[in-house]
């Protein structure tokens, strides 16, 4: 499982892609989450509506009520203008996030990593 540290940057970037493509509402962008994911990351709750509300915030999202589930108005959420320039700004970020973090990376021979781990 990925450390919810190393992509606390980027739960805006993950929310913005689940309202690529429709308006969703909080739930159904936690299991689209969820599912990309393949379990290496669990977003919480509060991490979720946190975003969504940073992100409505910005302008880079807006809500608006739909049909009443058990009583009560879902909150829906709907990517703007801005939200897909801020989406394809933090796309073109990460991918020269990683070229950055990948010059700082070597690869550990096979052997001195068994006997490494052998030791400890």
């Amino acid at each position: 499982m990925i450390s919810a540290e190393v992509i606390r940057g980027y739960v805006d970037v993950l929310v913005l892609e689940s309202l690529l493509d429709e308006p969703s509402y909080g739930y159904a962008i936690s299991k689209r989450i969820e599912q990309l994911a393949q379990g290496e990351y669990e977003l919480k709750e509060t991490t979720l509506y946190s975003a969504l509300r940073r992100l409505e915030k910005s302008g880079a999202i807006a809500s608006f009520k739909g049909s009443e589930t058990h009583g009560r108005a879902r909150t829906y959420y709907r990517l703007t203008d801005a939200g897909r320039a801020s989406y394809r700004d933090k796309v073109e970020e990460w991918y020269r996030t990683v070229d950055l973090i990948r010059r700082f990376i070597r690869d550990i021979p096979e052997s001195t990593a068994s006997s490494q781990q052998q030791g400890a």
